[in-house]
């Protein structure tokens, strides 16, 4: 099942690339927003679900429309109103959407030109839309945090309550940070106040606080690029310290390696073994790996179908040969030419794994 982060991210991508080909608001309509909804979880071909041209009549006005109504139990819980894809969200188009919220059930509205979306609610004044969305988003440049508050807003997901509760939250985080953004780029005097009471011990006269307006916005922007900076340090040394990681480990493995030889007894041992098996299957398909302690022998060259294991010292030698249990039985060798009285025991092996 493809995640929903991954759909609304795949829409994004799809949006940024048709945009400049989408001129009227049907083409938007069609390229962008009914597949917003559908992402949503909604039909949008079920008119149970779905309501495009929705009636909302408003006072004397009978019969003016909302461009898409989502319905829960035949009641609308989410107005959208559609504008063309690249115009401007203006006052305008917001004080139609305002209108129309009052003279319905729904208590969530949504202004979107298929690219930029405006969330609205009643959280400053019952029943009255207010002014300024509590929650706006770029779809093709979405961050997941912004995802993970679009899905509450999901048909699997979509709880009045919970909506409000992060609406509110929303809101305030939203107007804090534009607050924060303006006074960094442009101290106000209350601000650089609050910072310049606290390092000068002298009246402040306005030559004193136009000479620290511009310190304290300084200090504000070499402190955001130390942050900056300190993470892509902090991401920067994660990385190397995986790469050392991974260079140590291919390090001891090309070290390992260097340990191991092949000797001729254990080749001339493979080959007797391939001798015994190429009456039950292809020679190609009976390889070999060396280890350290041990020579195997295996089926289809997966370390999952070992068909034995030779330890060939100068004062001993011994073959493992596997059940199908993958339990490993030792038996004691002469030499090697002692390997053909285990034939049956090989076979016996090769045709379980050639089975499956």
């Amino acid at each position: 099942m493809v995640d929903f982060k991954d759909q609304i991210k795949a829409l994004g991508e799809r949006v940024a690339k048709l945009k400049e080909q989408v001129l009227t608001e049907e083409a938007t309509k069609t390229a962008f927003i009914m597949p917003f909804i559908r992402e949503l979880g909604y039909d949008i071909f079920n008119p149970a679900e779905v309501v495009p041209e929705f009636v909302a009549d408003i006072g004397k006005k009978q019969g003016e429309k909302i461009d898409y109504a989502i319905l829960k139990d035949n009641e609308p819980i989410l107005l959208i109103e559609c504008k063309t894809a690249g115009n401007d969200l203006n006052v305008n188009n917001e004080s139609q959407l305002l209108r129309y919220f009052h003279t319905t059930k729904a208590k969530f509205a949504i202004l979107t030109n298929g690219i930029e979306y405006r969330f609205y609610t009643d959280l400053v004044e019952k029943n009255k839309t207010d002014e300024k969305p509590f929650f706006v988003f770029d779809i093709t440049r979405i961050k997941d945090n912004q995802i993970d508050e679009l899905k509450k807003f999901h048909k699997s997901y979509f709880d009045f309550n919970t909506i409000l509760s992060a609406a509110n939250e929303l809101k305030y985080t939203s107007e804090l940070r534009q607050l924060m953004n303006n006074e960094i780029s442009n101290p106000s005097p209350d601000f650089v106040k609050h910072f310049v009471k606290q390092i000068y011990h002298w009246p402040i006269t306005q030559k004193i606080l136009e000479r620290f307006t511009g310190l304290v916005k300084k200090s504000f922007q070499q402190h955001l690029n130390d942050i900056v900076t300190d993470r892509l340090q902090v991401a920067l040394n994660k990385e190397t310290a995986e790469q050392q990681k991974i260079q140590e480990e291919s390090k001891k493995e090309s070290e390992l390696d260097a340990k191991i030889v092949t000797t001729q007894e254990e080749l001339d041992a493979f080959y007797i073994i391939r001798a015994i098996l190429c009456s039950k299957v292809k020679l190609e398909r009976v390889a070999h790996r060396d280890a350290q302690s041990y020579f195997a022998i295996l089926f289809d060259d997966n370390n999952r179908k070992t068909i034995c294991r030779l330890y060939l010292t100068s004062t001993r030698k011994q073959i493992g040969i596997f059940d199908s249990e993958k339990k490993e039985t030792k038996f004691e060798l002469e030499n090697i030419e002692n390997i053909y009285s285990y034939a049956d025991k090989l076979l016996s092996v090769v045709e379980f794994y050639d089975k499956g």
